[in-house]
């Protein structure tokens, strides 16, 4: 018996093509892994006193966040690239399986240095989930609706924020502070499942020359430094020989660093770029940031549950006004930078905001009430997401379009690091203040059996069962240790406040828009192509350039007398050959009459031909949709302001090109306009 020809693969979907059942699993299971590792990012501050209780080391508690962060920070930039080379896929997977066993271990953790040990674990795979997630994203959907997928992903981090401190409570208050890591488990299981048996996507087998030296030295230089600020004058004296060779050690890495980036075939980050000023001064300040937002959201809740002996589960609450005050600034600063294209006065003002707002939070003590935390809170948060946005679209304004992925992940990068650099330095303060504060509060005073200072500072819970005469001195230890590290930090966030009067406001490309949430609530650095953050820019550019105004734009720039909606349509025969009028209008949910209308001016124009109840395209109607195409092309192009030149990238007009294609007549660029949405925004001034 002849043997059979066996059947060729069948070619992974291309985006655009996935049928919408596989389409949302597979979203579904992304968005769960991209949960996962936001959700670590925050989930663990609330549960942070009782953790560090059980298992002792108040002084390492700045550790068990900062092992996440730094790890998830230096592998970043590699998973983004391996995954390009080898298969987002394949890799996506075995970050989901990193990621679970570190959760595992860290539920097993029997001593703090464990914990530390496996949180690095866990936060490279994190790193992987949330750079992996995001990317897939490009595999499924097609350009013009990527934007609004993306919202989804940026939704996501907003969630965790709200969401982490208050699950860390309660995890804490109703099972065990082990289960803010095992509720990772199940969870991620599912995603895994789904991942292998739905998600298809293209190994494109895209070739990079990996920056392995330089990730690794710069994550080096983050890593000596951390480790420098959080240890010395704690567990090594400064005048220890520790303290010096390790701080030489990072210099030294460093300045390898900069010499492997002069070199290197794509480097992590460019030291060219430094020579933008914008760039410069935006690291700058996006660093003091990160250093503050994270140092303030690590310490808070042992503030509240020590020094104000809420539980954890209202610590997470009394969280909220700071963690709504920071999306709700960002969100508003985001829409008005989109209405007026001015952007300078949201970091001054923030920075200014956030500098007030660590002041107040310096004078909080174990008297301050609910209501008057909370408005602290507030306007520390507001401060904080004027800044967040800003700096990321700064950036992009201000570099050549060959360089724009690379600066938006380099200033990312710059607030990762100060993330680290916060909650660590915050650590050291409060460790060396604590003890000082301890031995000078307890000093002749009788003590029960088995207290100490050093019982105290390895256990805060034990605080709550002291006598009342000797608790109030222990509770103010605590308080006026943690308050301090607040005080400390608002002088540098004033010399941030002074850096944003030196950014120079440019006047706004149209294709820059004030980024998603993705890019800015995360302390991860943000890994994207030039390619990448262009397509996502001109995306939801061209979604609203389809409205009515853009429309007749188009068909004023090529030449023709016709509706929007005529326009709308003809652009679809284009697209997909033919058009059947009402069954559009049906499945659009818009007017019939306008549909029609549309469809007897080109009928009567003799542009399109009635073949029962689809419209096609005469010779003619396909010349005007094609000068109606080039014409959206053109607008298109003129978003990109400067980058579009004379000696532009290849890669930048097939963007165009492509999307281009995709918007004009494509259902989501239904010309009506959303009820009370008026001809304002960046597609019309570009």
């Amino acid at each position: 018996m002849p043997e059979r020809p066996s059947r060729p693969a069948e070619p992974a979907p291309q985006p655009g093509s996935y049928p919408p059942g596989a389409l949302w699993l597979s979203l579904g299971a992304l968005l769960l892994g991209l949960f996962l590792a936001a959700l670590d990012q925050t989930i663990v501050a609330t549960a942070l006193p009782t953790i560090v209780s059980e298992l002792g080391g108040v002084n390492h508690l700045s550790w068990v966040v900062t092992a996440y962060l730094l790890a998830s920070t230096a592998g970043t930039p590699l998973w983004g690239k391996l995954g390009d080379q080898f298969g987002r896929k394949k890799l996506f997977q075995i970050a989901i399986v990193i990621f679970l066993a570190g959760s595992a271990l860290c539920g097993q953790a029997q001593n703090i240095g464990e914990l530390i040990g496996f949180r690095f674990a866990q936060g490279l795979g994190g790193g992987g989930l949330i750079v992996l997630s995001m990317a897939i994203v490009g595999d499924l959907v097609p350009p013009r609706e990527r934007g609004r997928y993306q919202g989804l992903f940026g939704a996501v981090f907003g969630a965790t924020s709200v969401l982490g401190p208050l699950l860390g409570g309660f995890f804490v208050d109703t099972l065990n502070w082990r289960w803010v890591f095992y509720i990772n488990l199940p969870i991620g299981a599912v995603a895994l499942i789904v991942i292998a048996t739905v998600l298809h996507i293209p190994v494109r087998g895209q070739r990079h020359t990996i920056d392995y030296l330089g990730t690794f030295l710069i994550a080096s230089v983050a890593s000596c430094l951390v480790v420098v600020t959080s240890l010395g004058g704690t567990t090594w004296p400064w005048g220890s020989w520790r303290v010096p060779a390790l701080a030489g050690l990072g210099l030294l890495c460093l300045a390898a660093f900069l010499a492997v980036e002069r070199r290197a075939a794509e480097p992590v980050l460019p030291p060219a770029l430094f020579r933008v000023r914008t760039f410069t001064l935006c690291s700058a300040i996006a660093f003091v940031t990160g250093f503050t937002m994270f140092g303030v959201f690590t310490y808070l809740p042992t503030f509240l549950q020590v020094v104000h002996g809420v539980s954890p589960t209202l610590s997470g609450v009394h969280l909220l006004p700071m963690v709504l005050g920071l999306l709700l600034s960002s969100t508003l600063s985001g829409q008005l930078i989109s209405r007026t294209g001015r952007w300078k006065a949201f970091p001054v003002l923030g920075t200014a905001v956030a500098t007030g707002g660590l002041v107040l939070l310096s004078l909080l003590d174990a008297n301050s009430g609910n209501l008057l935390m909370s408005c602290y809170f507030l306007v520390f948060g507001l401060g904080i997401g004027l800044v967040l946005q800003v700096m990321v679209l700064a950036v992009q304004n201000a570099v050549r379009y060959e360089n724009l992925g690379v600066a938006t992940s380099g200033v990312t990068f710059a607030r990762s690091i100060g993330a680290s650099f916060g909650v660590a330095v915050f650590g050291t303060i409060f460790s060396n203040r604590l003890e000082s504060r301890l031995t000078d509060a307890l000093r002749g005073v009788p003590l029960p059996g088995g207290v100490s200072v050093d019982t105290l500072l390895h256990d805060p819970r034990g605080v709550g069962a002291l006598p009342a005469a000797l608790r109030g001195r222990v509770l103010g230890a605590y308080s006026d240790s943690i308050t301090e590290v607040f005080l400390w930090a608002a002088p540098l966030m004033l010399v941030a406040h002074g850096l944003t009067w030196m950014l120079h406001e440019d006047r706004l490309r149209g294709s820059v828009r004030a980024p998603d949430a993705g890019q800015t609530v995360p302390p991860n650095p943000v890994q994207r192509t030039s390619r990448d953050e262009c397509v996502r820019a001109l995306s939801l550019l061209g979604t609203r350039a389809g409205r009515r105004d853009m429309y007749r734009r188009i068909a004023a720039s090529a030449g023709v007398e016709l509706l929007p909606a005529s326009c709308w349509l003809l652009l679809r025969m284009r697209q997909t050959g033919q058009a059947e009028p009402l069954d559009l209008a049906r499945r659009l949910s818009v007017p019939q009459e306008k549909v029609r209308q549309a469809a007897g001016q080109l009928e009567g124009r003799r542009l399109a031909l009635r073949d029962g109840p689809r419209l096609v395209a005469t010779a003619r109607g396909r010349e005007v949709a094609a000068r109606l195409a080039h014409a959206r092309e053109r607008e298109l192009a003129a978003l990109l302001g400067d980058w579009w030149g004379p000696q532009r990238p290849r890669e930048l007009s097939e963007v165009v090109a492509e999307l281009s294609a995709e918007l004009g007549g494509s259902n989501a660029d239904w010309p009506g306009g959303a009820p009370g949405e008026g001809p304002r925004g960046h597609a019309e001034r570009g």
